[in-house]
């Protein structure tokens, strides 16, 4: 069975990102469209657009143009959505990359994406130099100063003015961030104008922001969720972000007692803080009328737990990176929620569940897997027709690699997930990349890696190994943390004699995870 949203489709304009978010700024162009959380620091939505095009102007001076990817390899702080902005309004692909990567894991992405240039923050500038090194070379722009990089202030010291260009919303690339999706090593996520824009329309009557609001932008700008969920929906609304570098709790309730935040949009591991945590009861969060969870799934309990204590509407929604994001959502009516419930379908788009066995289309409360389509949906993934075809079909229908059910009512619900990838305080961690890691060790014979439940991260990677000399299980997460990510590193670390694996050789991953399920409920 095919399910429809039950809401009223929405009219999607033909216009670029950039048209969309800032159409009615003129009217707030004196209102703070960003501050610097930890300083104060604003930037009106005059200034932003000001920057922005003095950003254009300077990339474009460097040949920078229409089709061209830049990369952005920094924390949370106004600047970034000038660069944004700036590249998308020449037609260039912004390739978001993660402030934790390690060089190598930057330099793969710029490979992949073509990016040469790339913009980041002194505490970065050594890594991003090398990454850049070893993609081939290329410019690291910096916000401040560093040695060997390009200072912020000489890109953006121009008149102004960049060159007129005429995007093509359905076809051109505005956001290239990467994605485990289904299965496998990051793949850049090609997401044009359009789907952007479809799923601000989708979302628009979601957000209960109004100019002179603010939203805590503690979710990162270069997660799909940050990216569009709040630094282009919230300032489309004409409301403030408050960015912030990184969660730190007592900042975060900080800042939204200062700023009297109406609206929270987190992760399950802020959200389980605010259950809990005894120094939320210092601070006044009075204002908050409602808090939105998304990237990963949180069950009905936290949220009750959530709303008794604060009086605030918790609910959640549900998407993916290459849906950008959203496909479902509770709004902020509570006839229409359900504890635990990922919510109702967006407007303009299409469920249907598929039996796992045979493929076939299954009814309400049946469990299968979750597929999509929309105006949201991707173009497909860099450089990679084999994984666009796997997950992405001629009809526009997207495998989301997630076991779902739908009720009556048309409310979907997560219960499982295909993808093989792990969900650590919602960033993806892919088995693959850790498991190719750990075979490059001299005592590694063969290694599996799966998700382990964590009640404050979700999930964290355990790693199956088989020996070929003897060796410590300290010793390979000391290994493997010294060339990843600090959210990719290995937890927890087993020996066993023999790795399960398919007639193909590949990895059985299910079945230690059920055997892994079966240890803990004895």
């Amino acid at each position: 069975m095919r399910m429809k949203s039950r809401f009223a489709d929405v009219t999607i304009p033909d216009v670029s990102l950039v048209d969309y978010v800032f159409e009615q700024a003129a009217a707030f162009r004196d209102f703070p469209a960003l501050i610097d959380g930890p300083t104060g620091r604003r930037i009106t939505f005059g200034e932003l657009q000001d920057l922005t095009r003095r950003v254009a102007a300077g990339l474009a001076a460097r040949g920078f143009g229409r089709g061209d990817a830049l990369c952005i390899f920094s924390p949370n702080l106004p600047e970034y959505g000038a660069v944004f902005f700036g590249v998308a309004s020449l037609g260039g692909m912004n390739t978001t990359a993660n402030p934790m990567y390690g060089a190598e894991e930057l330099a793969r992405q710029l490979r992949d994406s073509g990016a040469r240039i790339v913009v980041t923050v002194p505490a970065l500038a050594e890594r991003a130099l090398k990454a850049v090194e070893l993609a081939g070379g290329g410019e690291v722009i910096v916000f401040g100063d560093s040695p060997g990089c390009t200072p912020f202030a000489a890109l953006v010291a121009n008149d102004g003015k960049p060159p007129e260009v005429t995007i093509d919303p359905a076809n051109d690339i505005v956001a290239l961030p990467y994605s485990s999706g289904t299965t496998g090593l990051p793949k850049g996520v090609m997401l044009t104008h359009r789907n952007l824009v479809a799923n601000l329309v989708q979302c628009e009557f979601v957000d209960l922001s109004v100019p002179g609001d603010h939203t805590i932008g503690i979710l990162p700008f270069f997660h799909i969720y940050g990216m569009v969920v709040i630094l282009c929906a919230v300032l489309r609304k004409g409301a403030t972000v408050v960015t912030m570098p990184q969660f730190d709790l007592e900042m975060y309730l900080r800042l939204s007692q200062q700023y009297k935040v109406v609206a929270a949009y987190l992760v399950p591991p802020i959200a389980l803080a605010l259950a809990k945590h005894p120094m939320v009861d210092q601070f006044d969060l009075s204002s908050l009328k409602m808090v939105n969870s998304g990237a990963a799934p949180m069950s009905g309990e936290l949220e009750r737990e959530l709303d008794a204590r604060l009086g605030v509407f918790t609910k959640q929604g549900y998407g993916m990176t290459e849906t950008s994001p959203v496909t479902h959502f509770t709004p902020y009516d509570r006839q229409l929620y359900k504890p635990g419930s990922a919510g109702l379908t967006v407007p303009n788009t299409e469920c249907r569940i598929q039996d796992l066995e045979t493929g076939r289309e299954l009814g309400p409360n049946e469990r299968g897997e979750l597929y999509i389509r929309g105006p949201q949906v991707m173009k497909g993934y860099l450089n990679n027709p084999v994984a666009t075809a796997e997950c992405l079909d001629a009809e526009g229908w997207l495998r989301t690699g997630d076991v779902a059910y739908a009720d009556e009512d048309g409310f979907f619900y997560i219960v499982d997930r295909l993808k093989e990838f792990i969900k650590y305080k919602a960033y993806q961690v892919a088995p693959a990349e850790l498991e190719a890691l750990l075979l490059t060790h001299p005592k590694v014979a063969d290694a599996a890696v799966i998700p382990v439940a964590d009640a404050e991260a979700g999930e964290i990677p355990k790693a199956f190994v088989v020996l070929r000399a003897p060796c410590e299980a300290q010793e390979l997460m000391e290994f493997v943390a010294g060339a990843v990510a600090p959210y990719k590193k290995v937890r927890v670390v087993e020996f066993i004699e023999k790795i399960p694996k398919s007639a193909s050789g590949k990895i059985l991953r299910r079945e230690l995870i059920a055997a892994e399920r079966a240890k803990t409920k004895t």
